[in-house]
């Protein structure tokens, strides 16, 4: 019997909520916290059973510390912005309460991704007795466990792993993001870079791009980036040679993404307007769908998995591990499209796992640091079933 903070009331903390309030056993208490009251009171008003909401500023460390001294959760789970995973987790060595989130921190003012900001608070996590749990969405998060569950159960060396993520599925509006706009940009405008032969190799935005045949999705473009999870994967995973993240995007997509750069609208650097500071791409968000927005009528499926090679006693083998997730399911669930529920159900679990004692440390984690069997189990019974093929 735990209690539970939730703080993020869009897509994500939507489909955290909702998952949370099914594990009653586990979660006996939730409050879920935003800037924004009326969409926790939105998300309170869909559950079946009762939930607490209040209003926070995740900017303000001493706010959100001074919610846990009242409301004294066993765990803050932060599906807020990346921009505030550094004030959460200082809130929580103030109140003395464990941390998760889903996205590792960035700085708002360069779009610039890193697990080295968080790596830091090791030692003040661990001096409290504490534990924080990084990257527990998707990718990163199932991504770093089906890593984890490979090297122990199915490889004695992996020396490639290709982290791929397709979503097939069709919103209905000319130019959307599945997540918040703002990150999902920054993400995709950067420059690509993988792990090959011991150093990090950078290609062009884009650059590099191949497709590939996902089960019960067919074939699709996929196009390289740097991907957060492969900073923590290159530390831990035995044999290591090569690792690469790959994401698909269609052509109507990117064709409105390179207008939008050649204006500018992608710029994160303050220009002036009539006299006043914008953002141009703060501005651009303003304008598009709220992800959350775009589920009711979201169709296709999404197909997320990590290919690996390896050797395995003396002999070469190949292995794709993956989870196919409907669109339409997922709202017909929990009123969320499957980026949402991809990521908000991996969150519950790791957060399921630290508070029942299934996944115990001090100090701050990534994922493929800890046992990946019960976290596979648990993937299989709240929604997010995986298959392993041979190739």
């Amino acid at each position: 019997m735990a209690k539970v903070l939730i703080i993020g009331a869009g897509g994500v903390g939507g489909v955290v909520t909702h998952k949370c309030a099914q594990v009653p056993e586990v979660f006996s208490e939730i409050i879920l916290a935003s800037r924004t009251l009326e969409k926790c009171e939105k998300i309170k008003a869909q559950l079946p059973r009762p939930i607490e909401t209040a209003r926070v500023d995740a900017d303000r460390p001493a706010e959100v510390a001074a919610l846990m001294k009242r409301f004294r959760p066993d765990l803050l789970i932060n599906v807020a912005l990346p921009y505030q995973d550094l004030s959460l987790m200082d809130a929580c060595l103030e109140a003395g309460v464990d941390y998760l989130d889903t996205a590792n921190y960035e700085p708002p003012d360069e779009a610039k991704f890193s697990y080295t900001w968080q790596w830091a608070y090791r030692d003040r996590f661990r001096a409290k007795g504490l534990m924080a749990l990084l990257g527990s969405g998707f990718d990163p998060g199932v991504t770093n466990v089906f890593c984890a569950y490979a090297q122990k159960h199915y490889f004695d060396e992996i020396h490639a792993v290709d982290i791929m993520d397709c979503n097939a599925g069709s919103h209905g509006h000319p130019f959307a993001t599945n997540f918040n706009p703002e990150i999902n940009i920054r993400e995709i405008t950067q420059p690509g870079r993988y792990w090959e032969g011991g150093r990090w190799i950078e290609t062009g935005p884009l650059e590099v791009h191949r497709s590939f045949d996902f089960p019960q999705v067919g074939p699709r473009e996929m196009y390289l980036l740097y991907h957060e999870e492969m900073e923590s994967l290159v530390n831990n995973i035995k044999g290591l040679k090569r690792i690469r993240f790959w994401m698909t995007f269609g052509e109507s997509y990117l064709t409105h993404l390179r207008v939008l750069e050649n204006v500018g609208l992608t710029r994160i650097d303050p220009v002036l307007y009539e006299g006043h500071p914008v953002v141009p791409l703060k501005f651009l968000k303003s304008l598009l769908p709220d992800p959350a927005s775009l589920a009711e009528n979201y169709t296709g499926k999404t197909n997320i998995g990590c290919l690996f090679e390896g050797v395995k006693d003396g002999k070469a083998r190949r292995i794709y591990i993956y989870n196919v997730c409907d669109h339409a399911a997922c709202y017909r669930e929990v009123k969320a499209q499957a980026i949402s529920y991809t990521t908000g159900v991996p969150a519950m679990i790791g957060g399921l796992l630290m508070v029942t004692g299934a996944w115990r440390g001090q100090g701050v984690f990534n994922l493929e640091e800890l046992d990946p069997d019960p976290f596979m189990e648990r993937l299989n019974r709240h929604g997010l079933p995986w298959v392993i093929e041979e190739r």
